[in-house]
């Protein structure tokens, strides 16, 4: 079952559908009675399989009938039949050949061309959306010898007669297919009588006669007749109407019955054959029912008779035959119920004058309440010509004049009581034209000015906009307009077209036209579309108040005449002032002009077709009509109080043509209302309110207002309500409640306060509640109160966003239109633990080789008694992926924990929550990492935060500061603290640690908060940080203890450089950069050629030779001695000694020849000597295998 609902869903994904199969019933039960729904039946949609069968050829002689049997597989619901081809297209039909109603295809004759092997019938299942085919069925037709004409016989129904049975409002078909050659045709009557022709609808070439919406008028016998030129055949088919039941009077209606009345059920249904009743109560059937003397059962109708409380109950009448069954339920309910009326009270309608309007007053009581209206003073009802009282309780005023304005009243009474509803009703005077733009022909480059000067009722704010051919006006400063008149300076040709001038209000418009025509030339007279003024107005069947008004239409100029706007000018009233009364057809040259008392009349016509309005016409003579008492009351009348003992009543008065006639004052009435007390009158001239004193505080009163002149009294006014002047109310709600629904959210009751006791209107109930403390520790938090509003009649209302674990103290006050009340005995509740915060402090001390400690500080908000903590920890390598978590569960007391045989050189991320019973909160997490010192290979020296120092002096005991810390992160410093005190603005103060004496704190706003991020800390500084509250100006700040924070002149992250893979890859590349020079080096030293460096060489005296400049590739000093040492690396001869003269150049003789140089890549510039020459001539062959330099470079670039 659907929640709240009385939806039965059923899955039926897991289980076979026919298990739920079946017929289904719904029941609705209350402590009033009990319903029933009519059965539901569920079957499973089927489309089963075409059995397979072996359809042989059919072969047939040309000319005879054929059949092609389709019988499709029973489905539910029955499957749609079509015959197609093998290419899916629909195999022709016609009078010929065509389909019955079962699906079959009937030859009336067949030919050669109805020889095909793709006759295929198909069945489409509608529910299931599935086609089923047929096997093809083959046709061959033979034209052996030619068949005989042949007079028609009936293929379809046999017999000369046959009967049909159908049900009333379902349809009929009927169908004759005939066979013969040549082709019969088909045509239909019915015997007694004619077909009901919009209902009747003949297909398939007339085999097929359908009536739709069967009633009994169409049985009898219908005759189909087959005729070819050979003759006749006729059927004649019996028709049947059975009905299953239909209501004849409708279904029964719920009655509403107060203790003593009478009532009746009505259970009125036909059928054929004719259907019985039964009748159940609760759904039980009646006569198993308990026995009640009040009610009797007749047939088709239960009878109520002085019925009494308890009586409700909810009736069944169910109608059945063998066709079918009507179910109804009917509600008695035996309800004893004071008149109400539901239609909202105080409401101003507002109406143009001479529109229709309708004032509502929907009620509801048990006895129906009668509805009576009444206008002002409630001289008496309304009824009459002027108003029209529905059934509805609706009062109707077809044509509204400035006399109905008023307060009306709607009184609806039962014999338990009485009530009253006031609503206002404001005619408004109509928006009219007075002077409306005529039609100009202007010289182009002159100036030309429409006017438009409007008259609107005074209460309704006018809109004056102006069109140019239906369209916003052009964008051009030529275009000037002002209140009454539009003005066009320097006139183009595009200016030309139709202007309108349209008077918008709120409640209604008018508008008006006239073309602008530019010429270039000369300007001749236009030629007027409109029609002429219409002529000859005369007044005829004068009446007190109505006259017929009759006149000669003007010359409509080829442009028929749409209509007539009739319009009038009160001579006595509005001088100069035209209004339009009414518009009649423009084939009519009359109209019956209803009017009102005390208005000198004068008439009007004007004429109107496509082109536009006439002129009007020459004005009537004048018809006055005689002055008469007020039709119409004051509107808008009211009582309210300004002071606790006064009321004042106030209404809108009634205008000129209202007044009806001559001395126009006011009857004032008042009363206290179910006082049954007499009216309290007084006269009032031409005023709108008037002030009673010395009345009781917030008593409702009556009210009525009656309209009076020299002629008589309005009618009777009705009556309004109101109240005399609010008061505080003098109690508080009672039976104060607070139910904790979780750990931030409490429901709190109360009683409300009796209605006498709020002297008032109630507005609502307001809750103040603040926090006492936390349960945790007991010093105040002096918070202030918070005030949660529940507008109305509340009993309930929930507090949200408490602290857990935390006692609150509330009350409860009721207000009114005036203040508040006094509150309610001051209640307390403790709200439940919550899971707490994160802590305050993190903070990473003591870092070691594989070890640190971290220290913390528990949450500011701990939400209830903090059960232990979770640390958890994870290593990050140099691309920040996290390694494996550790966890750690630590107790409560706890405040530090030591970490043992970490890695050094890693970086590690630590994640510290609180625990209470209700679970644990978020966390709080910090980095670290333990590094290698680079200044000293063989130690280790981890690097880490330096924990923040406090200060060694405490703060005073006054302090309503405590659990002051602080922790180094990558954004700053956090600054955590927990605050008790009253004091609002509270900051955060910090200062460059030994700082000189001019240089003043920086501070922070830190208000409502309890930790702050300090940013833009200069590395390698300590700060002294403190906190401050600050209260009035009078009053000295509070401060916290002192922090010492010191900020680390290296980032949080470092990490020994030499496990660094750029690091690494740098030292590598210059690694083997040395290993290249060296090889070039080398690979010079020992070159094979002889070079003239020999007698160089025996030409030094010196045992040792001067170092040469690095940028001669020396390297450095070295004695004659070092020569015959073999290079590190080199290999030595075997018998230990070098010989110098083979292997050993020096390059010190070529850094001495003025031709030897190196270039900046160590390569030689510059040309051998001729010594050289010859000498590699004489020795060339003890060095031919030694490489060159030129050759060692270009191997070692190819190297490279």
């Amino acid at each position: 079952m659907r929640p709240h609902s009385g939806t039965l869903v059923v899955d039926i994904s897991r289980e076979k559908v026919e298990h739920y199969e079946g017929v289904y019933q719904c029941t609705a039960r209350n402590k009033h009675g009990t319903a029933v729904s009519n059965n539901i039946v569920v079957r499973q949609s089927r489309s089963p399989l075409w059995s397979k069968e072996k359809i042989k050829p059919i072969v047939v002689q040309e000319g005879v009938s054929l059949v092609l049997p389709c019988r499709p597989p029973a489905g539910l619901p029955p499957p749609i039949i079509f015959w197609m081809d093998n290419n899916f297209q629909r195999l022709p039909q016609s009078s010929r050949v065509s389909q019955s109603l079962n699906g079959d295809l009937y030859f009336s004759n067949v030919l050669r061309e109805d020889s095909r092997n793709d006759y295929i019938c198909y069945a489409r299942f509608p529910h299931t959306q599935t086609i089923q085919q047929k096997q093809p069925i083959t046709v061959k037709v033979l034209n052996q010898d030619p068949m005989d004409e042949r007079r028609p016989s009936f293929l379809i129904p046999s017999g000369p007669s046959s009967s049909k049975m159908v049900l009333r409002g379902q349809v009929l078909e009927m169908e004759c297919i005939a066979e013969g050659l040549p082709t019969p045709e088909i045509s239909w009557t019915k015997v007694s009588g004619d077909f009901p022709a919009k209902r009747t609808s003949f297909l398939h070439y007339q085999k097929t006669l359908r009536i739709v919406d069967v009633s009994e008028s169409d049985a009898g016998d219908y005759r189909c007749t087959a005729r070819n030129r050979l003759g006749s055949v006729h059927h004649t088919i019996r028709v049947a109407v059975k009905a299953s039941p239909y209501w004849i009077s409708g279904a029964p209606r719920n009655l509403v019955l107060a203790p003593g009345e009478n009532g009746v059920l009505t259970c009125r249904a036909s059928g054929t054959p004719k259907p019985s009743i039964t009748w159940s109560m609760n759904g039980i059937p009646i006569e198993n029912s308990p026995k009640d003397l009040s009610r009797k059962v007749e047939d088709d109708t239960v009878i109520f008779t002085d019925v009494q409380t308890g009586s409700s109950a909810v009736y069944q009448c169910n109608i059945s035959n063998e066709y079918g069954y009507l179910l109804s339920n009917a509600f008695v309910n035996v309800l004893s119920e004071p008149p109400r009326v539901l239609t909202q009270a105080n409401i101003v309608y507002k109406v143009i004058k001479n529109h229709q309007v309708l004032l509502d007053c929907a009620s509801f009581g048990s006895p129906i309440p009668k509805i009576t209206w009444f206008k002002d003073s409630r001289s008496g009802t309304l009824d009459g010509e002027t108003y029209n009282m529905h059934d509805n309780g609706t009062l109707e005023i077809n044509v509204a004049q400035a006399r109905n304005s008023g307060k009306y009243t709607c009184v609806a009474r039962n014999s338990l009581g009485i009530y009253e509803n006031h609503v206002y009703l404001e005619v408004k005077e109509p928006t009219r034209i007075l002077k409306q733009p005529e039609y100009k022909e202007v010289q182009k480059g002159r100036s030309v000015v429409f006017e438009c000067k409007v008259k609107h009722d005074p209460s309704l704010i006018p809109t004056m906009t102006w069109l140019k051919d239906d369209g916003e006006l052009p964008d051009d400063e030529r275009l000037i307009v002002d209140s009454d008149s539009l003005t066009i300076t320097e006139v183009t040709e595009n200016d030309a077209g139709k202007y309108t001038c349209i008077m918008n209000t709120t409640l209604d418009h008018d508008s008006a036209s006239a073309d602008l025509t530019v010429v270039v030339t000369t300007p001749t007279p236009a030629v007027d579309a409109r029609p002429d003024p219409p002529t000859d107005l005369e007044l005829t069947d004068q009446k007190k108040r109505s006259v017929q008004l009759t006149w000669t239409p003007g010359d409509e100029h080829s442009s028929p005449i749409q209509k007539f706007l009739i319009q009038y000018e009160d001579v006595l009233h509005h001088r100069g002032h035209w209004h339009n009364l009414t518009e009649v057809p423009g084939t009519k040259t009359t109209a019956h002009l209803k009017l009102s008392p005390y208005v000198h009349y004068t008439f009007r016509v004007l004429a109107y077709n496509n082109v536009g309005f006439s002129r009007p016409s020459f004005p009537s003579r004048m018809f006055k009509t005689e002055p008469a008492a007020p039709d119409e009351n004051p509107t808008g009348v009211q009582g309210f109080g300004t002071e606790h003992d006064n009321l004042v009543i106030s209404w809108k008065p009634l205008s000129g043509l209202q007044s009806n006639g001559p001395g126009l004052h006011y009857k004032v009435m008042w009363r206290q209302k179910m006082m049954d007390s007499e009216w309290t009158t007084v006269t009032v001239a031409n005023n709108s309110k008037f002030v009673v004193s010395g009345t009781p505080t917030f008593v409702p009163y009556e009210l009525k207002v009656q309209a009076v002149n020299d002629y008589g009294s309005g009618p009777e006014s009705a009556i309004s309500h109101g109240y005399s002047g609010e008061d505080l109310p003098v109690a508080a709600p009672e039976n104060v409640q607070a139910l904790v629904m979780n750990s931030t959210l409490a429901e709190v009751h109360w009683d409300p306060v009796p209605h006498k006791l709020i002297r008032g209107y109630l507005k609502g109930y307001k809750v103040y509640y603040w926090r006492e403390r936390s349960l945790h520790k007991h010093n105040p938090h002096h918070v202030e109160k918070q005030i949660l509003t529940f507008s109305g009649n509340h009993s309930h209302g929930m507090l949200p966003a408490l602290h857990p674990f935390s006692l609150y103290s509330f009350n409860v006050k009721v207000y009114n239109g005036k203040g508040e009340g006094p509150p309610s005995p001051t209640q307390q509740f403790e709200t439940p633990e919550g899971v707490p915060a994160a802590p305050s402090s993190l903070i990473v001390t003591n870092t070691n080789l594989d070890s640190l400690t971290l220290e913390w500080s528990p949450p500011h908000d701990r939400n209830g008694l903090i059960t232990g903590y979770t640390l958890k920890y994870q290593p990050v390598n140099n691309s920040n992926e996290l390694g494996p978590v550790e966890e750690l569960a630590l107790l409560a007391n706890e405040t530090s924990v030591t970490l043992l045989n970490l890695k050094y050189s890693t970086h590690y991320k630590f994640y510290l929550n609180a625990k209470t019973v209700r679970g644990a909160g978020p966390a709080i997490s910090q980095e670290a990492a333990i590094i290698m010192d680079e200044g000293n290979t063989q130690t280790s020296h981890p690097i880490a935060w330096a924990p923040p120092h406090r200060p060694p002096h405490k703060a005073p005991p006054v302090s309503p500061f405590g659990n002051v810390s602080s922790s180094m992160g990558n954004d700053g410093a956090l600054i955590s603290w927990e605050y008790w005190g009253p004091e609002k603005n509270v900051y955060v103060e910090y200062i460059v640690e030994n700082s000189e004496g001019e240089e003043e704190w920086q501070k922070e706003l830190v208000n409502g908060s309890q930790n702050y991020m300090l940013k833009g800390l200069k590395e390698g500084l300590s700060y002294r940080v403190r906190l401050v509250a600050k209260g009035h100006s009078d009053q000295a700040p509070h401060h916290s203890e002192e922090l010492l924070v010191t900020v680390p002149a290296v980032a949080s992250r470092q990490v020994d450089i030499a496990t660094q893979g750029w690091f690494i890859g740098l030292m590598c590349a210059i690694a083997l950069l040395i290993l290249i020079l060296l090889i070039i080096c080398f690979i010079q030293r020992n070159k094979g050629g002889k070079y003239p460096v020999k007698e160089k060489e025996d030409a030094h005296t010196d045992p040792e030779f001067q170092p040469m400049k690095d940028d001669d590739c020396t390297f450095g000093e070295y004695s004659d001695n070092e020569d015959h040492k073999p290079l590190k690396g080199s290999r030595t001869p075997s018998n230990g000694t070098v010989k110098r003269d083979d292997s050993d150049d020096s390059l010190v003789d070529y850094g001495e020849g003025g031709d030897g140089q190196f270039n900046e890549d160590g390569s030689f510039i510059g040309q051998y000597s001729g010594k050289s020459a010859s000498r590699d001539t004489a020795e060339g062959h003890e060095s031919s295998e030694a490489p060159s330099p030129i050759n060692a470079m270009n191997s070692l670039n190819s190297f490279v």
